[in-house]
């Protein structure tokens, strides 16, 4: 099989993206989704259409998985299991460092190979510079195939362990989406007293701005276990996200965010953390609360066996 020949299987709003990318590059490209008709304009532009997932599996040796997570690769591919022998699997979907190396083992165990990524792009970056990929998996693996990854973003090769790229995406979205949850409450806040979002901008871009410099003065003391009040005392943060949390419920807006990050500075001073940086909480958030909320997958899978 020639190196320019590459499967896309999953045709969302990424795939699309991703099969489109390699199409311009001048790849043959092969793509499979569940609803036929997502591949209409694809089809159109040159690619080849596999009418089961076992054709598009040997149709090239490099598979490109843009799937939800894990469970739909498993309901997708299961039908096709013998395809999968002499196959390179890179899964580009959302899933758990953990449900990633089973993937691997699973895909091992069919005669796959497999590499795990994280894609830190939306689809309109797919194909642009600027962006990039993590990957994990066997080097050699990653060194076989990434001149065909690099058409989509950069590619940024994390270790062997499957789950590292799954980590470091997790890691990059559990930071994404608790800011912007706390950009929109501190919006909601604002709008509570006549406030738009615009004019709120300026000094919330500011704010932003100024965590880099304050992650990187802190990474060092953190890495090695200190976290000294001598900059900051996690004693005034609690008095400082006790007034965010009145604020919020003079104004009628919802309290749960500033309730939630008030226990667990609560639980740090507990822990005798008072005089201590608020960077001490990371010693509180390295342990379950005694509270926690039910995770929502509930399925099993063909690796977990």
């Amino acid at each position: 099989m020639s190196k320019h020949e590459v499967t896309v299987i999953g045709l969302g709003p990424m795939g699309r993206a991703m099969a489109s990318t390699f199409l311009g590059k001048g790849y043959r490209v092969t793509v499979w989704n569940r609803t036929a008709g997502k591949a209409d304009e694809l089809v159109v532009a040159g690619a080849h259409r596999a009418a089961t997932v076992r054709d598009a599996l040997t149709a090239s040796e490099l598979v490109i998985l843009s799937l939800t997570d894990h469970h739909a690769m498993y309901a997708v591919l299961e039908s096709a299991i013998e395809a999968l022998s002499g196959r390179t699997l890179v899964n580009l979907g959302s899933d758990t460092p953990e449900s990633a190396r089973r993937v691997a083992r699973w895909a091992s165990e069919h005669g796959a190979r497999y590499l795990t990524g994280g894609v830190q792009a939306s689809p309109p970056g797919i194909g642009q510079p600027g962006f990039s990929t993590f990957y994990s998996g066997p080097q050699e693996v990653f060194d076989a195939h990434q001149e065909a990854l690099e058409v989509l973003t950069g590619a940024d090769y994390r270790g062997e362990d499957p789950g590292l790229a799954a980590l470091y995406y997790q890691v990059g979205m559990d930071l994404f989406w608790t800011t912007v949850l706390g950009w929109l409450h501190a919006l909601a806040l604002a709008d509570a007293h006549g406030v738009p979002a615009g004019e709120i901008l300026p000094s919330a871009s500011s704010v932003l701005s100024g965590m880099p410099e304050f992650m990187a003065f802190y990474t060092q003391r953190i890495d090695a276990g200190e976290y000294p009040g001598d900059i900051d005392r996690l004693a005034m943060g609690v008095a400082s996200v006790d007034h965010v949390l009145r604020t919020a419920r003079d104004a009628g807006v919802d309290t749960s965010l500033p309730t939630a990050v008030l226990e667990i500075f609560r639980r740090g001073t507990a822990a005798g953390h008072a005089d201590d940086s608020v960077t001490s909480l990371i010693e509180v958030l390295k342990k379950p609360a005694a509270r926690s909320l039910p995770l929502s997958d509930g399925h099993a899978d063909p690796g977990s066996a």
